[in-house]
């Protein structure tokens, strides 16, 4: 923030003041006016009007004296983190005789328009009644200066705390995505140092979904939340890039509701699930198997899950989980804290699911899309649809943008 915007800000802060001020010594003066009133002489014998600007005056003598011991509070304050705090003291004792001195000189030289004494006093009696009126007060308002100047303190710390803590998150999301994406890239280079002997034109084929996969990740704004349809688009080229290394023992149902395409899910969160799935669960087999990505929403939570027939995970992969599922564990932690879920067990009838269960979130834009969506659907149009081997795969769920065609 610059010298203009701060020094605006305070002026902003003490006109707030002054006409917090004004307010409250108004009311104080119109309280004061009874008394005032009986002060001044037997009941019936001083009008009201004259009770009410006595009463008045001396109340709004202490608006600008009010702003003058916030603004030194301020600048001088009494708080051992400030440097000179022991001079503070020296110079809030002189600024309470310098208001004692102005209130009394003030009564003293205009009593006679004003009325507050039928008869004047002496000086020394003036001065005397000033000390007994105002040393309290002086001190009431610094105290409350301070509470305020404590206040304002204790919620700029938290906020730059708060600001620290989210850029600490931040900067340990980045390290985990930094560490991800170089994992992938050299597993999708190993597959296609695989392919490339056994078929030159798949070989080829997966270089041009390589190539656009890696475009889609450099061209994203490298948010650490995207739509689920995003997500999802960008998960497709890897998947082709997979079916052309599987061949026909690999088919991929999609089973996404629509209401789900809108929520925003950690970004590359579904990459690391599917590669678990491929290698450790179908690619350890010979015959066919079939991966199944889901995904709902339900009573504020958004429910994802990767289903193979696999072998199944194997006992105690919690300990030895790889960059991709320990790295998944720990972006959900960062993101979520303990209002998440993320689970990889043995499927019922065989292979594995790994589910992620987090908070619903969306946009309001996305919201309204989602309102009049559809029934869910499947890639092949169908609830439940499956691709059977051997036959053509449309592996574009729905929400996500189409690949390109294979040269």
């Amino acid at each position: 923030m610059g010298r203009m915007e701060k020094e605006t800000q305070l002026l902003d802060r003490f006109g707030l003041l002054g006409v917090a001020s004004f307010l409250f010594w108004t009311v104080d003066g119109l309280i004061g006016v009874v008394g005032y009133r009986r002060m001044l002489g037997p009941e019936g014998t001083v009008s009201w009007w004259h009770a009410l600007r006595a009463s008045m005056v001396g109340a709004w003598m202490w608006v600008p004296l009010t702003v003058g011991i916030f603004w030194l509070a301020r600048r001088s304050p009494l708080d051992p983190e400030h440097r000179g705090w022991r001079r503070s003291v020296g110079v809030h004792v002189a600024a309470n005789v310098g208001v004692i001195l102005f209130r009394a000189v003030l009564v003293y030289g205009g009593n006679r328009w004003i009325g507050w004494y039928p008869e004047l006093p002496s000086f020394g009696e003036i001065l005397y009644a000033s000390v007994d009126h105002n040393l309290l007060l002086y001190w009431m308002l610094v105290g409350v200066a301070h509470a305020l100047h404590f206040a304002r303190r204790h919620r700029e710390r938290a906020l730059h705390a708060s600001r620290l803590e989210a850029q600490l998150a931040t900067a340990r999301l980045g390290a985990l995505e930094a560490q991800l994406r170089p994992h992938f890239l050299f597993n999708a280079l190993h597959s296609l140092a695989e392919l490339v002997h056994r078929d030159v034109d798949a070989a080829d084929r997966m270089i041009v979904r390589l190539s656009e996969l890696l475009r889609r990740t450099l061209a994203g704004d490298h948010a650490h939340e995207v739509p689920l349809r995003e997500e999802i688009a960008l998960l497709v080229p890897y998947i082709e890039i997979e079916q052309l290394r599987f061949g026909d023992r690999l088919s991929v149902t999609w089973d996404i509701a629509p209401e789900a395409l809108d929520a925003r899910v950690p970004h590359w969160i579904l990459q690391p699930l599917v590669e678990n799935a491929l290698r450790h669960g179908l690619g350890r087999r010979a015959a066919p198997g079939h991966l199944c990505i889901a995904a709902r929403a339900q009573a504020g939570r958004l429910m994802l899950e990767v289903r193979d027939d696999g072998s199944g995970p194997r006992e105690g992969w919690e300990k030895t989980a790889g960059v991709g599922l320990a790295n998944t564990r720990a972006r959900l932690r960062e993101l979520h804290g303990e209002d998440q879920r993320f689970t990889l067990a043995a499927a019922n009838d065989r292979g594995a699911v790994a589910s992620i269960d987090i908070p619903l979130a969306r946009g309001l834009a996305e919201r309204a899309r989602s309102s009049g969506a559809p029934g869910a659907t499947t890639s092949s149009g169908a609830p439940g649809a499956t691709t059977p081997p051997g036959a053509p795969r449309a592996t574009t769920p729905p929400g996500a943008p189409a690949p390109p065609a294979t040269p």
